[in-house]
């Protein structure tokens, strides 16, 4: 049962994974204290249990515990694809540099250092989970409104996928070259550094597809969107339609998809500020004075 807080609203769910009961108990009584409800782990296999059967928010993790550690906890949270956007807090009393960036090579997006200063620990969750929610927010954006995007790591390997990604790279595939060749392609092009908007085509052996590079959504997570050469895309015939740059229309499909300023910004990588100036020339080319009047006027050519 998800837990509220007295306005009706969904309370944080937070999991603490620590072998002292001391420990858990203070983190407990803070949390709760900031509206948060506290699921409790005392050792490595009963975290990733409850993680798995709960999905919580975001989890304090003790660096430090018999049998499995904190470090082999997070290694296998970010292993599983429905755990892996979890972020992960380290809690350690070792200051030395070796174990901070051993947290944060495991897939840690913070630490904080035993005895926890509780007013600096819940400013920093606070942070977390708002950005752990705004890259939710855009994904689900992208796999509701059928965008061809995925996340790729600078291996090549792949972090999450829409769901149309998965249709047209299944449509290309023949043979092994979806297990074997598609990784090492994306890992080439990215060695060379590609700028926001370009792209390169693969080598596809049923498909003529073609990767553009948006940026990175994290570190060492790289936003791709997938373009099917075979079909034109819709930013494309509002282009042929109306007087729009190539960004212009991206900004006008999106709205007309009834998405906000800032799940705009998100999906195309820019920032809401950016999308609003975009919406003021969109206006002026299209002489309409608001949004349902221009996405009225798109709707007429993606219809």
């Amino acid at each position: 049962m998800v837990s509220e807080r007295a306005d009706g609203e969904r309370r944080d769910l937070i999991l603490v994974v620590d072998d002292s009961p001391e420990t858990v108990g203070m983190l407990n009584d803070t949390l709760e204290a900031a509206g948060m409800t506290t699921l409790v782990a005392l050792e490595g296999n009963q975290a990733l249990n409850i993680a798995r059967r709960m999905l919580p928010d975001i989890i304090l993790l003790d660096a430090v515990m018999p049998a499995m550690d904190g470090f082999e906890v997070c290694r296998q949270l970010k292993a599983d694809p429905e755990l892996r956007a979890i972020p992960v807090i380290f809690m350690t009393g070792l200051k030395d540099t070796e174990n901070v960036v051993r947290g944060f090579e495991v897939g840690g997006v913070d630490y904080v250092t035993k005895p926890i200063v509780n007013g600096e620990l819940i400013a920093r969750m606070r942070v977390h989970l708002a950005n752990a929610r705004l890259t939710l927010s855009a994904q689900t954006a992208l796999d509701t409104a059928g965008q061809c995007m995925f996340a790729a790591n600078n291996a090549g390997e792949l972090i999450w996928t829409t769901p149309q990604v998965n249709q047209l790279l299944e449509a290309a595939n023949q043979g092994d070259w979806l297990q074997k060749q598609l990784q090492v392609e994306i890992r080439t092009w990215l060695a060379h550094g590609p700028n926001i908007g370009m792209g390169v085509n693969l080598t596809t052996p049923n498909r003529s597809l073609r990767l553009v590079y948006l940026g990175n959504s994290a570190p060492n997570e790289i936003l791709i969107r997938l373009i099917d050469n075979d079909k034109p895309d819709e930013a494309s015939r509002l282009r042929e339609h109306l007087p729009l740059t190539t960004r212009e229309s991206e900004v006008l499909l999106w709205l007309a998809r009834g998405k906000t300023n800032r799940e705009i910004g998100q999906i195309l990588g820019t920032s809401p500020r950016t999308i609003n100036k975009h919406l003021e020339q969109i206006y002026k080319k299209l002489e309409v004075e608001n949004r349902t009047t221009a996405a009225a006027k798109a709707l007429q050519y993606l219809a």
